[in-house]
């Protein structure tokens, strides 16, 4: 790649969705390439002996979280498409679909849904330091998604890279007493790094497939406890966006909220979508170095209970 090619091809959201696909990154990379009951012999059930394990289960909470409040929670979403000069970075064309489709998704799902659009790191940090010191105490759960470009461990505000570990760090339980022992889920569409994943050819081939607290105040928890981060590539990556249709993670993401956001559990529905990006889509470009690339995205889950919404 020539020192002032860019990576983002286009220069329109609407009328592309044939375009070429194009990565959250800096243009330039080109120098960084059980138990069943047992019948008896007269027909009848024996019913299971009890054991210490059956005892125990008797006593511990259910293992999920408790969405019985008032409201399901708070979804904030920093939609970054236009980057200051300085920064090196170009237009994130196709990232309003995204927002868009996130926020009507989550919507469905019961969530208070605000969306901030263009934030410099200030504007961020503040933005999310401000939502952790709200009160959370009627709400089940909270959820951030970032949709910007990227490094690993970094998000760009408008005016540069910051720390994502300084914006999900503002939730921690020793910080955001309403929201201990309860979800707080990060969606981070950015790239990780600057590697290419070629992909590799199965034998089996792609299925045929469409496209209060909560804890006991009893016992301490992890500060770093129950929280999940959703990142769109696996560390060291691109991450890919199609300028017309949005970007492979974020709309895999809300098709498969949107059909089964009310039935699965939080690590079934991203299992799911992890499929569908890995076996949906593959880059296309004139350019042969970022033709034909697939992508994988990876879920980091500190979650202690199963999530339904």
């Amino acid at each position: 790649m020539s020192g002032n090619q860019h990576v983002d091809h286009s220069t329109q959201d609407e009328g592309d969705e044939d375009c070429e696909d194009v990565v959250d990154a800096r243009p330039d990379r080109s120098s960084r390439f059980s138990l069943f009951a047992k019948k008896k012999k007269n027909g009848e059930e024996e019913q299971p002996k009890p054991s210490l394990s059956n005892q125990y289960r008797i006593v511990t909470p259910t293992f999920q979280y408790n969405m019985d409040y008032k409201k399901v929670g708070k979804c904030i979403i920093i939609n970054n498409k236009n980057f200051e000069d300085k920064t090196g970075m170009g237009t994130r064309n196709g990232t309003d679909k995204d927002a868009g489709d996130l926020a009507k998704s989550f919507r469905n799902l019961g969530f208070e849904v605000c969306t901030y659009n263009d934030r410099s790191r200030g504007d961020m940090e503040k933005l999310l330091k401000q939502a952790a010191e709200e009160n959370h105490s009627d709400a089940a759960c909270f959820a951030c998604i970032l949709l910007s470009h990227g490094e690993e461990g970094l998000i760009y505000g408008t005016d540069g890279p910051m720390a994502i570990k300084s914006l999900t760090a503002l939730f921690r339980g020793d910080k955001c007493k309403s929201l201990i022992g309860k979800p707080k889920l990060f969606f981070i569409q950015a790239c990780r790094g600057s590697e290419f994943d070629e992909g590799i050819q199965t034998d089996s081939g792609p299925a045929n497939d469409t496209l209060e607290t909560d804890a006991n105040p009893r016992y301490k928890i992890p500060v770093e406890a129950d929280f999940l981060f959703a990142y769109s590539t696996v560390p060291g990556y691109y991450s890919w966006r199609n300028p017309g249709r949005g970007s492979w993670f974020v709309q895999s993401l809300c098709s498969v909220l949107n059909e089964h956001g009310k039935q699965l559990e939080i690590m079934q529905i991203l299992t799911r979508v992890n499929y569908v990006v890995a076996t949906n889509f593959e880059s296309q470009s004139d350019d042969p170095r970022f033709s034909e690339k697939k992508q994988i995205p990876c879920v980091v889950s500190m979650l202690t209970k199963e999530l339904y919404f």
